[in-house]
């Protein structure tokens, strides 16, 4: 049975609240569950120590029948300091598309050429020196 660590919804239309439950991973995600781990209520403030309330020695007991828990369920671990910190950092979601970094490439040639023809003496001035 593959089991997760997940968030179950409750609570009413727009105000969820969410209890931490281990759960099959063929269940739906507010269907049935096996054991309710913790609650999780995003409605209080971040600083709030009832923000996120987990058995903790329930967790680990799941997560040593080898219970995978869901990318939100393992941040909220990390910041209990029970998993190490993962790498999460999706490198290419902040960069520019093939139109954006075309108009990128052009608008710098554009002003390297700018650039180029600011520093060059103008040719009257190459023309006065010639003579002198």
């Amino acid at each position: 049975m593959a089991m997760k660590i997940r968030l179950a919804r409750g609570g009413s239309k727009k105000r969820p609240h969410y209890a931490i439950v281990a759960a099959d991973s063929r269940m739906p995600r507010d269907g049935r569950f096996i054991e309710k781990l913790g609650t999780y209520n995003p409605m209080l403030p971040k600083d709030s120590e009832d923000r996120v309330k987990m058995d903790i020695e329930r967790v680990k007991h799941w997560l040593g029948q080898g219970a995978q828990p869901t990318d939100r369920v393992s941040r909220m671990l990390e910041a209990a300091g029970e998993l190490p910190k993962k790498d999460r950092a999706n490198l290419k979601k902040g960069t520019p598309g093939k139109a954006a970094q075309a108009r990128a490439a052009e608008k710098a040639e554009k002003a390297k050429a700018a650039e180029e023809a600011a520093n060059a003496p103008a040719p009257e001035a190459e023309a006065d020196a010639s003579e002198e």
